[in-house]
């Protein structure tokens, strides 16, 4: 088992000889989002978020989702332009949460015919979750075995999991990754769920390949990451995670020619992780222009959500779904958007320096 980290400076590079860029876990307007990343976002602006409270009141996050703005060709093609531009071969695999709508709209495109079948799986486990990269599933069984996996996620029973694991990894090509792996997205607490990720290895480690650097979570996360890799014998992987405009800020590189090639290698034990440049960049201050672009409005927007109310979904009490420009009517979008225009107006390249002074700055210090 061997785990390279290359971290992009001027100079010569030391990862030469490889040929290939892989990019890794993408989302496009196909992922359904939790709200509470939108919330947790707005907290860091508060003039906007007591805007958001007067206007919409109380709402049950759980019932309500949000897209990320871009399509599938859109992330595939901005993936490829920022590989290329490194001089390397592209590989690219999109995985949208419990779906696999984004690789089969890919698939009627001459460009990208060949993207694997990926998926970014919900594993209920105890009393948190994980979040698990499958990738590059048979075209062939992807129904199947997709199916097994939903069905594992809506209606949990751990006597199962173990079969879909050891079903996914029978197959070659397969890679499964255990994404952001000490990230409490439950809430349940950073040592009752870092207990839950441990057991969780301690069942299911023959069947997970690699475990994630995440691109969008901080340097101290992904080192902790690295130990727990180390600690269970597997390579760390490349993971972007991105949502809006932003390209993967995390690469693999590879002298594979195919997918099926690179998951071969990975599978063997080795890895080569590329961290760029705008991934040193202040994390606070990415996650606040990462905020604002989701935010933002997009007048090309594949299926005509323009504004971010129009990506913004709700389940009401009589079962319908709503987004919420229905919802919050055109009384409150007003002041609403006025203000968010005007945090965007202080997010331009000049500014955003400015701007991320309000909230904390991060020490990214890649190792």
């Amino acid at each position: 088992m061997s785990s390279h980290i290359y971290v992009q400076r001027d100079g010569p590079r030391p990862y030469e000889h490889l040929r290939t860029g892989v990019s890794l876990h993408s989302h496009t307007l196909h992922s359904r989002e939790s709200l509470d990343f939108v919330y947790r976002a707005l907290l860091r602006l508060p003039v906007l978020a007591g805007e958001l409270k007067k206007h919409v009141g109380p709402v049950d996050l759980s019932r309500g989702w949000w897209t990320p703005p871009l399509g599938p060709q859109e992330v595939w093609e901005s993936e490829r332009a920022q590989i290329e531009g490194l001089s390397l071969h592209p590989l690219i695999s999109l995985t949208g949460h419990d779906n696999l709508e984004a690789p089969f709209a890919l698939r009627h495109l001459a460009d990208s015919r060949d993207t694997p079948l990926s998926t970014e799986w919900t594993v209920p486990f105890g009393p948190t979750f994980f979040h698990l990269g499958v990738h590059n599933l048979p075209a062939a069984e992807a129904p199947v075995l997709f199916a097994q996996m939903q069905d594992y996620r809506r209606e949990p029973d751990m006597n199962r999991l173990g079969g879909i694991l050891r079903e996914l990894a029978r197959r070659p090509g397969v890679l499964t990754v255990l994404n952001h792996p000490l990230w409490d997205e439950r809430g349940i607490g950073e040592a009752a769920h870092s207990e839950a990720v441990r057991y969780f290895l301690q069942l299911y480690r023959d069947n997970v390949h690699a475990i994630e650097i995440n691109g969008l979570r901080p340097w101290s996360d992904n080192r902790a990451a690295c130990s727990l890799a180390s600690g269970c014998g597997k390579p760390v992987i490349s993971g972007g995670d991105r949502h809006a405009l932003e390209t993967n800020a995390v690469l693999n590189l590879t002298d594979a020619a195919s997918f099926d090639e690179f998951v071969d290698e990975i599978r063997s034990g080795w890895s080569h992780v590329l961290v760029l440049r705008h991934y040193r960049e202040p994390h606070e201050r990415r996650l606040l222009r990462n905020t604002l672009d989701i935010l933002r409005s997009y007048e090309r927007h594949a299926k005509g959500w323009r504004t971010w109310s129009d990506r913004a979904f709700f389940r009401c009490d009589d079962g319908q779904i709503r987004t919420f420009t229905e919802l919050i009517g055109p009384g409150a979008r007003g002041p609403l958007n006025a203000l968010l225009a005007a945090v965007q107006f202080a997010s331009g390249p000049h500014r955003l320096r400015f701007l991320g002074g309000i909230v904390s700055a991060g020490n990214e210090v890649t190792r």
